[in-house]
């Protein structure tokens, strides 16, 4: 008998040493990226998911840079990974959609999602799909938002001059959402007796977290507000097909339709160089109209370069999304390195943004650094809204509200931050403390801030 336990246990030892071996030593028809796979089935996720502080490349994917160069392994939630911080790789990536790789995302985000998003269908479906938002949000509708986007950013400015402070990150999230909600679905918070707002936050705050669906985590939580959407919308829908919108027309009709036939730091100097430059081209915006008090035109939209310099360099440091992931439809060959078909490939942006090699000093705020290189500035090395045929839908309205915003901000506002600031990734951007900030109508007669009468003889040194 004890002969018998001992066998058992020596095959029970031999067996998991023998699983453990295969998994860190995946197949491999050509030569395997180095990295490590980590513990079976658990892989490295924790340290994926560890929070940090930095601004810098996420520390989870710069240590293993520093040891295995730009394109390693690892797994997560026992899913083999190839990690690409090679822009060459990742532009391969986005442009081979639908040929060599295909857009993936790992079970817990398709249970956010849903199975029939956007960001998930492929083929002949997503391009229907795509294009019936575009409708809604392309450049000859963006045009005729432009009023509209104004008046929202003004109206908002105005509430937060009311106030004492602002925590400027909740406030600007709830004028995006009243915006987009409004053309997308005709939502209107103050008309409505649920509060799609406050279900967005769980949902959000829970995208990129660990998948552990209990309850009390941020990702039970995230579930549980896209429970809570998916139903309002649902009732938002049948209530709209009894009651059609006549007055405007939203994504809501176009579904409809579709129904009825078959998604830094900064130095002082630096700073006052900032506000000075975009100051000037808004205000120069406004001596250049024959009316001053007229709305934004496309025009002028159009011409402010240094404002798109701005918002480059913004999304190049923020990496709000931190990882875009897809998934190898074949064998893949690629410097020397073989991705094994049915690998997922995960693009790490901010490891391109904030290389020192494609952008000097990376860590410093410097809008200058797009000069001359028009108002996307897509390439390569610069990838904040993704690329090829799954570019974000969502791009050009995003670009239009940040550059509608700051004109509004700077011709008619001045603002002092008061506290908190401090960011936390997890690995999505976080502010645990907010960012309280307290904003004042422009008044040059009257009430002048000392702080202005710095600027204004700063410049005139230059």
């Amino acid at each position: 008998m004890w002969h018998f336990s001992l066998c058992v246990l020596a095959l029970a030892v031999v067996s998991i040493t023998h699983l453990v071996y295969r998994w860190r030593n995946p197949k491999c028809s050509g030569k395997l990226p180095p990295g490590s796979m980590g513990w079976p089935l658990l892989g490295e996720t924790l340290q994926f998911f560890a929070p940090n502080r930095t601004w810098d490349t996420p520390p989870f994917v710069k240590e293993r840079m520093r040891r295995y160069g730009s394109i390693f392994r690892t797994s997560f939630v026992g899913l083999p990974v190839i990690v690409s911080a090679d822009p060459d790789l990742n532009y391969m990536v986005f442009q081979q959609e639908g040929q060599m790789f295909q857009s993936w995302y790992p079970y817990s985000l398709r249970k956010i999602y849903g199975k029939q998003n956007v960001s998930t269908l492929h083929g002949y479906l997503h391009k229907h799909l795509k294009n019936m938002v575009l409708n809604l949000f392309g450049h000859g509708s963006l045009k005729s938002m432009l009023s509209d986007i104004e008046s929202v950013a003004t109206r908002n400015i105005d509430t937060w001059v009311g106030q004492g402070t602002v925590e400027l990150k909740a406030a600007t999230a709830d004028m995006v959402f009243s915006l987009t909600a409004k053309k997308l679905i005709s939502y209107d918070l103050e008309k409505s007796s649920e509060n799609l707002r406050e279900n967005f936050d769980a949902f959000l705050e829970g995208l990129l977290s660990v998948p552990v669906a209990i309850p009390g985590t941020a990702y039970y939580k995230c579930l549980q507000g896209r429970k809570k959407v998916m139903r309002i919308l649902k009732n938002m829908l049948e209530e709209r097909k009894g009651k059609p919108n006549k007055d405007n027309t939203d994504f809501f009709d176009h579904v409809l339709e579709e129904l009825k036939q078959a998604n830094t730091i900064l130095t002082e100097e630096i700073a006052l160089d900032l506000m000075f430059e975009l100051t000037e081209e808004h205000e120069k915006i406004l001596k250049e109209r024959e009316n001053p008090e007229a709305g934004l035109t496309w025009e002028e939209y159009k011409s402010m370069t240094f404002t798109f310099q701005i918002i480059n360099e913004t999304v190049r440091l923020a990496n709000t999304v931190p990882a875009i992931f897809r998934k190898a439809l074949t064998d893949i060959k690629i410097k020397d390195y073989t991705i094994p078909s049915g690998w997922v490939v995960m693009v790490s942006l901010p490891a391109v943004h904030l290389d020192p090699v494609n952008y000097k000093d990376p860590l410093d705020f410097n809008p200058w650094r797009w000069e001359g290189m028009g108002m996307k500035g897509v390439s390569k090395n610069f990838m904040a809204f993704g690329g090829g045929q799954r570019f974000c839908v969502g791009a050009d309205f995003a670009r239009v509200q940040m550059a509608v915003f700051l004109h509004c901000l700077v011709t008619k506002y001045r603002w002092k931050p008061i506290k908190g600031g401090e960011t936390l990734r997890t690995p999505g951007l976080q502010f645990p403390n907010g960012f309280h900030v307290k904003f004042f109508k422009k008044d040059y007669k009257k009430n002048k801030d000392p702080k202005s009468d710095q600027l204004t003889n700063y410049l005139k040194q230059k």
